[in-house]
């Protein structure tokens, strides 16, 4: 999955710099609704399950430009029948400044998160 971003001022963590925080929240949701698009396909559902991360690591590689657009990818790298394992990065200028790998699960009723979103 490709998704695009502007940052605005209030993102930063110092002038023209995205802030690492939300780096991490860009590439978590970015992930997790990869995998709850990707469940959704899997299962044939009519609509996405309810996911939620049940971990991820971010790796910042080099300062990431605000002014610049951000590219988000992901992609499925392993499934089980309510999980999947993700792998993301994002990217600005042209290069990639972060990458994500995360395990994102489809909850049931009862579950706080159930259709939260």
């Amino acid at each position: 999955m490709i998704a695009t971003w502007k940052a605005e001022a209030h993102h930063e963590a110092f002038p023209g710099i995205l802030n690492g925080g939300i780096i991490g929240a860009l590439l978590d949701c970015h992930s997790n609704w990869t995998a709850a698009w990707h469940l959704m396909q899997k299962q044939k559902l009519e609509e996405p399950p309810c996911t939620v991360t049940a971990d991820y690591t971010i790796k910042l590689f080099r300062p990431t430009p605000s002014k610049e657009e951000i590219h988000l990818r992901a992609w499925v790298v392993d499934s089980k029948e309510d999980r999947a394992t993700i792998s993301a990065e994002l990217e600005a200028g042209g290069k990639v400044c972060a990458t994500c790998r995360g395990t994102f699960v489809a909850v049931k009723p009862g579950h706080p998160a159930y259709h939260r979103w």
